[in-house]
């Protein structure tokens, strides 16, 4: 609900459970006054506008009519330099005289019964409000120097979610150099926070960070073109008691793929000033009399709950408003890729063997990675090609038609944005990649970057893309880009638009991604940037899942997911179960911890599953139809961190469904201690007078594990790793201890479940959990009727 005082031109925008209260200061700046839980609406709101009424040393006064008002101590929802504020200001602009000063003032509102598009840039579709205006419009100008900013907030009721995005528009009749321009400021009065944030470089994605703030300036940042693993453009502010179930914590998300910035700001006076947007480093945008200049949007929410409900609130938000409509609840596929399985090294015979395995586990779709096209045998030639590579007898084309008789979906690799020296299209269009033609340029993966800024290649990509995905029927796009900016420079664009020229790459991949999702609504895309290296809100309103990351080992898949999941819902998550050792660190997980990983998110197979044993191909078929059972639930139920991997030997996770009644339990361990403690298990969410059962996921450990201490339980003595041991451990399926617990809900809440104990080395019995290193179970958990 938005509700305006107007003598007071008070604005109150109200979420289920949060209100955001902003207003017009005497000196027609806008500030904020509240945001927090939800307030009820009162005539006006005088009492919340707590600002220091006294005469500030070393301060500068805005003007002689308003006393001792400086700016530098209010909470501005808009920041800028030259008048007393000497924050970092949210925007910078060069006027035609050189001068850099600039004062935004209130002009006007207006209510919107639909939510603003934002033009060239994703944003959240339309909220599903049953209270009024959907959104509201604020207007500022700049008396002096003819300059408008239109913020434009908009409300998510029940996702608890206000969005901000803004507008520059130049009514002057002079050009304006925008040097910077953030799409959120939001100032807060005390600084008593922890900032959490995700950062994390190639195969280590969503490292989870928390520290508290001290005076200064903290940004984090993406230089690369991308949004980047290094720093996930999200921002959390916590209570120092906040866990993942109580306390207060506000979270920041940005709706944008490329260069960004986020920054949190404490001032001499504690007021604590939160700005993300468009990185202002190398950025500039000449502005055109009459034209305007569009800033991606802010996704905000605030929690009392702890991180959990605020993780929530985003994962509501990003389910049914950002990804698009067709995707939202879909189930989502269970493919095998081939990647890990033949890298390069293939042909049809090699593939189709993959995709009857796929067909015979319940696999529902087979993926072709890179090395399809052009002569592309390894990473140094062939991208912008788009002919079908020799090795491929018949091409994609019949390749596609196949696996399609065989009852599975088709998917396939493509890396459009980047072009290698040895290919057609470079030798053809040198001027197309991003280089300057004084230097040599530096290579990542041996490619360079298509000028995505160019119309040119924008018609090329569309053109190519179509024919490949109408020949081949595609259902699914795995959409790359394996490498970052470097050699900044376009061909295409003029001298005053270079500095402008990462942004306008964003702004063409964007338009090139509209044209083919909207020619093709039915095929399900996927990000991917070497992994996490551009996971975002902004790709996910086109792409609505993501490639986690290129470390598909088990263990470094539960931080990873588990950092992931404080801003993206499961459902945006790729998990696939990978091969033994792990290709990137070389561990041996056992097959049922990787499905255990792997199952909450959407699941996928990389691995050569026509090598796999029999043991291990009577539990991957197990696992597949254990996942089609509990499809919805694992991506798209409520998801709850219930034990963090990066403060304990053990992680636990969990997934419910709305009405309580049935949920999911991930349990994880790291390393098998000598003779641990019990365990009980609490959760406090559950239906306090309903009846549950736990019941663990039938699963199975390969008999090797135990060498010969598996004659402690045969009564014929076999050789530790010797030719029936081997014959044993790749037929026999040994069932893990089976777990039944039934009591109420309020037990589970205030005692826990009372988990049986783990093997302490003297004896397995059924009493006993032996779960290991980097072991694992599933827990299903369901209601009861009490009569059962």
């Amino acid at each position: 609900m938005i509700l305006v005082n107007q003598d007071a031109l008070e604005f109150h925008l109200q979420t289920n459970d949060s209100s955001y209260i902003i207003k017009v200061a005497e000196t027609g700046h806008l500030i904020n006054l509240h945001y927090g839980n939800k307030l009820k609406h009162r005539e006006h709101f005088s009492t919340l506008d707590h600002r220091f009424n006294v005469k500030l040393g070393s301060t500068t006064n805005y003007a002689p009519e308003h006393g001792n008002l400086t700016l530098e101590t209010l909470k501005l929802e808009t920041a800028c330099y030259g008048k007393g504020d000497y924050r970092d200001p949210q925007f910078q602009f060069e006027y035609a005289d050189g001068s850099r000063t600039s004062d935004f003032i209130y002009k006007s509102y207006k209510l919107n019964s639909k939510k603003i598009k934002i033009d060239g840039l994703p944003s959240c579709h339309s909220p599903d409000n049953k209270n009024g205006p959907t959104s509201l419009t604020i207007i500022l100008h700049e008396p002096v120097k003819n300059l408008e900013l239109h913020i434009h907030y908009s409300i998510f009721e029940s996702a608890n979610i206000i969005s901000r995005s803004a507008e520059v528009i130049n009514t002057s009749s002079d050009i304006v150099n925008i040097e910077k321009a953030l799409s959120a400021c939001i100032d807060f009065s005390h600084s008593d926070f922890e900032l959490i944030h995700l950062e994390g470089k190639w195969t280590k994605e969503a490292q989870l960070t928390r520290h508290a703030l001290n005076k200064g300036n903290f940004q984090i940042d993406s230089k690369k073109g991308v949004s980047g693993a290094n720093h996930n453009p999200f921002l959390c502010l916590a209570m120092p008691d906040c866990d993942e179930f109580k306390g207060e914590c506000y979270g920041f998300g940005l709706v944008y793929s490329g260069n960004h910035q986020c920054s949190v700001e404490v001032s001499p006076y504690d007021y604590t000033r939160v700005m993300l947007g468009i990185n202002s480093f190398d950025f500039r945008w000449v502005l055109s009399p009459k034209e305007t200049f569009s800033l991606p949007e802010v996704v905000m929410t605030f929690s009392s709950g702890g991180l959990n409900s605020m993780s929530r609130n985003f994962h509501t938000l990003v389910n049914r408003h950002l990804v698009q409509a067709q995707w939202q609840g879909a189930p989502r596929p269970i493919q095998v890729n081939n990647w890990e399985a033949t890298y390069f090294d293939f042909d049809a015979k090699k593939l189709l063997s993959i995709a009857k395995k796929a067909q015979e586990l319940g696999i529902e779709m087979f993926v072709l990675d890179d090395g399809w096209f052009g002569k592309r045998d390894d990473e140094t030639t062939s991208l912008g090609d788009y002919f079908d590579n020799k090795k491929l007898r018949g091409g994609v084309e019949k390749l596609s038609k196949r696996i399609k008789d065989l009852g599975l979906k088709f998917g396939i690799w493509v890396e459009p944005e980047m072009v290698s020296i040895d290919s057609q299209l470079y030798k053809k269009h040198p001027d197309w990649a991003i280089q300057h033609s004084d230097r040599s340029p530096s290579l990542g993966r041996e490619q360079l970057l298509l000028d995505m800024s160019n119309p040119e290649v924008i018609d090329y990509l569309y053109e190519q893309l179509s024919n490949l995905f109408t020949r081949t029927n595609t259902d699914y796009v795995k959409w790359d880009h394996n490498r970052n900016f470097s050699d900044i420079y376009s061909a295409f664009l003029d001298k005053s638009q270079q500095a402008s020229f990462s942004h306008r790459y964003v702004l063409g991949l964007y338009l090139l991604l509209e044209k083919l999702t909207n020619a093709f609504p039915n095929i399900l895309f996927e990000s991917c940037s070497s992994g996490g290296n551009r996971f975002d809100l902004g790709m996910l309103a086109y792409m609505p899942q993501t490639w986690t990351s290129d470390n598909t080992d088990a263990l470094e898949r539960m931080s990873i997911q588990y950092g992931t999941s404080l801003l993206y819902p499961l459902s945006t998550m790729s998990a696939h179960v990978s091969g033994r050792p792990s290709h990137q660190v070389l561990r041996n997980t056992s097959i049922e911890t990787r499905f255990n990983v792997a199952a909450f998110g959407n699941l996928g197979f990389q691995l050569d599953i026509t090598q796999l044993t029999p043991f291990e191909s009577k539990a991957v078929k197990q696992q597949i139809a254990f996942y089609k059972q509990h499809r919805s639930l694992l991506q798209y139920g409520e998801f709850y961190r219930l034990k963090s991997p990066f403060e304990n030997n053990q992680m636990l996770w969990m997934v419910i469904n709305d009405d309580n009644s049935e949920a999911l339990l991930g349990y994880y361990q790291k390393q098998q201690q000598s003779n641990s403690n019990l365990e009980s298990i609490r959760l406090p969410m559950l239906n306090a007078n309903d009846y549950y059962q736990v019941l663990n996921r039938p699963q199975y450990v390969n008999i090797r594990q135990f060498g010969d201490l598996v004659n402690e339980q045969l009564p014929v003595s076999i050789k530790d790793r010797g030719v029936l041991h081997g014959l044993l451990a790749n037929h026999y399926m040994h069932e893990v201890t089976k777990e039944n617990y039934e009591l109420y809900g309020d037990q589970i809440s205030a005692f826990g479940i009372p988990l049986k104990s783990q093997f302490v080395g003297t004896e397995m019995t059924d009493e006993v959990r032996f779960i290991g290193d980097c072991g694992s179970r599933i827990y299903q958990i369901r209601k009861l009727e009490i009569n059962q």
